[in-house]
């Protein structure tokens, strides 16, 4: 079930910066932890990252070093910041509070 709503995919060349951000009505959930997932065409889906609810982050090794998950708690958001994208980050991203899910929106990275 999609409560989340996400913002912020597009078109970026390789080498650029994206912001997402997902956010959420505090009548469905507070946010603070979010988990962030991907699927590129042809590809299931994958684990991006996670920011746990005692602000500790992990990632997986292929966006390790680019991707960053932070949590807006006064905008009951979480963003992930992505730099220095590569054309295989291109792809669905659907982001994750507890049993809620993102519709999921698209990121296009052009060599």
């Amino acid at each position: 079930q999609e409560q989340l709503v996400e913002s912020g995919g597009g078109l970026v060349q390789a080498g650029g910066s994206l912001r997402l951000s997902c956010g959420a009505s505090r009548r469905i959930t507070t946010i603070n932890s979010m988990t962030w997932y991907r699927q590129g065409p042809g590809y299931q889906r994958e684990w991006v990252g996670s920011s746990y609810g005692d602000g500790t982050t992990d990632y997986a090794h292929s966006v390790k070093g680019r991707f960053a998950i932070s949590i807006d708690w006064a905008k009951n958001t979480g963003d992930l910041q992505m730099n220095d994208v590569k054309p295989e980050d291109t792809g669905v991203y659907i982001c994750r509070v507890s049993n809620y899910y993102g519709q999921g929106i698209q990121v296009t990275v052009s060599s």
